[in-house]
């Protein structure tokens, strides 16, 4: 019989009680996301104050996740020549080293804005990235050995929900800090904005080093004969890895470019010709959404009983009502009514697919082809809805790509997650691409790309996540 432990040889020193390191990694990813969807808000502030074009404004993206390729190829070429580095320094240690890196990078935005220089902005936010790669390299497998692998998809969704909450606060203080001053355009006065938010990161890292390091978090330790061959080349050896890595490259490909346009297409008059900030307000409602369907994803991924799915499915909509009315009293939002019933229709696709993460994962790819076609050729408030809705779908994807991905790998799993990671590089390469589609045929048109995206994700979910061993049988 075979095992469908990720790593059968894995064991944890420590008791089976879980709760202190999944809450001290929920805070890592929280950071995570709170990074990750400034960079939204940076794309149009400096659009404006450099005066860049589309494409130029997705350098920002492109420096971000070229990091996560570089490094985790990195990474990949090490284990090969001197084993996993991971294995070798352990999880803990890894932790600590990526948010010290990832410290140098928030702090070079104090000295960019100094200098005013466009240049040395990309630089630290690749030098930003490279820190989280390495923490997304050692968490995200870190997570699948903390408890049950059959449940490793649910403890994924439930720590990626807190990701979403980083995701979802970055615009709202994104758009209060830093783009309330985009008329200072070609202006230094403009760049000022962002020292003291990226200093406040820069310390919030550093207080996670710290909190890491004092902290108590279970050791994971491999039988010997798992470590001789720590050094294979496993590019190619597991079919599920491979299809799973095209599919990180194309969910984060088209996430960051959807995510990355949504404040000016908010913009355009046929739209609701909103003014940045404003429209930041409404970018966190794509980011929002991700953390609502985690928390469900969280829930209806899990192994437990159908009465307590009910129960906490009715406690998240409890607050995601207060959270929503809370928003459109806040911000004067408008067409809400549009996001219920979209919040409705992601309830249903969670209950339809729940027992099965790969048909959750095509449905809801279908859902956001669905939607970027009526962004594309709708208007007004349903075309907006649309199009921030997505965020909705996107919540669970990452860790059913990245769980099925590496399932069955074994003693492999820190390389095989390296490999997951490195194809996050989809977020450096499709949005400049969409880009160049939005400078010669507009923003809706450029949308087509994560369409493309979206419809391998449905065949991943359909047939590519499946074993070789699956396909013979």
């Amino acid at each position: 019989m075979t095992s469908t432990d990720p790593v059968p040889s894995a064991r944890v020193k420590l008791s089976g009680n879980y709760t202190m390191p999944l809450t001290v990694i929920s805070s890592l990813f929280f950071i995570f996301g709170f990074i990750t969807s400034m960079n939204d808000v940076l794309i149009p502030k400096f659009r404006g104050v450099f005066q860049l074009s589309y494409f130029q404004s997705m350098l920002i993206q492109f420096c971000f996740f070229l990091a996560y390729f570089i490094i985790s190829g990195v990474y990949y070429f090490l284990s090969l020549k001197k084993g996993d580095p991971i294995l070798k320094m352990g999880y803990k240690n890894a932790l600590i080293i990526g948010l010290l890196i990832s410290s140098v990078g928030s702090f070079l935005f104090y000295l960019a804005a100094n200098a005013s220089s466009y240049a040395l902005f990309l630089l630290a936010l690749f030098i930003l990235a490279s820190g989280i790669t390495i923490l997304q390299i050692g968490a995200n497998p870190y997570i699948t050995l903390l408890g049950k692998p059959e449940t490793a998809s649910g403890r994924l969704n439930l720590v990626q929900a807190f990701n979403s909450v980083g995701t979802t606060i970055a615009p709202l203080a994104g758009g209060l800090l830093i783009l309330k001053t985009i008329s200072d355009e070609m202006s230094s006065s403009g760049i000022e904005t962002l020292k003291a938010p990226y200093l406040i990161i820069t310390l919030i890292l550093l207080s996670l080093a710290l909190i890491v390091k004092i902290s108590r978090l279970p050791e994971i330790k491999y039988k010997e004969e798992g470590r001789k061959n720590a050094g294979s080349n496993i590019f190619f050896k597991y079919r599920q890895l491979i299809y799973g890595m095209i599919g990180i490259f194309m969910y984060v490909g088209g996430e960051v470019g959807i995510g990355s346009f949504i404040v000016n297409f908010l913009g355009s008059k046929d739209i609701a010709g909103f003014p940045e900030d404003k429209a930041a307000h409404y970018l966190s409602f794509f980011w929002g959404g991700a953390m609502i369907g985690r928390f469900f994803g969280a829930v209806f991924l899990s192994g437990i009983s159908k009465k307590k799915k009910v129960l906490y499915s009715a406690v998240i909509f409890t607050a995601v009502y207060f959270y929503l009315s809370q928003m459109v009293k806040s911000f004067d939002i408008i067409g809400i009514e549009y996001y219920w019933g979209l919040i409705f229709i992601n309830l249903l696709a969670f209950i339809v697919g729940s027992k099965a993460p790969q048909r959750t994962l095509y449905i809801f790819s279908f859902m956001i082809i669905i939607a970027l076609l009526v962004g594309i050729f709708g208007r007004s408030h349903c075309a907006m809805w649309s199009i921030l809705g997505i965020g909705l779908f996107n919540s669970i994807m990452f860790p059913i790509i990245f769980s099925l991905g590496v399932r069955d790998i074994e003693k492999d799993t820190s390389q095989g997650s390296s490999l997951m990671i490195m194809a996050a590089v989809g977020g450096a390469l499709l949005p400049p691409l969409q880009g160049i589609l939005a400078d010669y045929a507009g923003i809706r048109l450029s949308f087509l790309i994560p369409i493309i995206c979206y419809a391998y994700l449905a065949f991943y979910g359909l047939y590519g996540y499946k074993k070789y061993q699956e396909i013979q049988a």
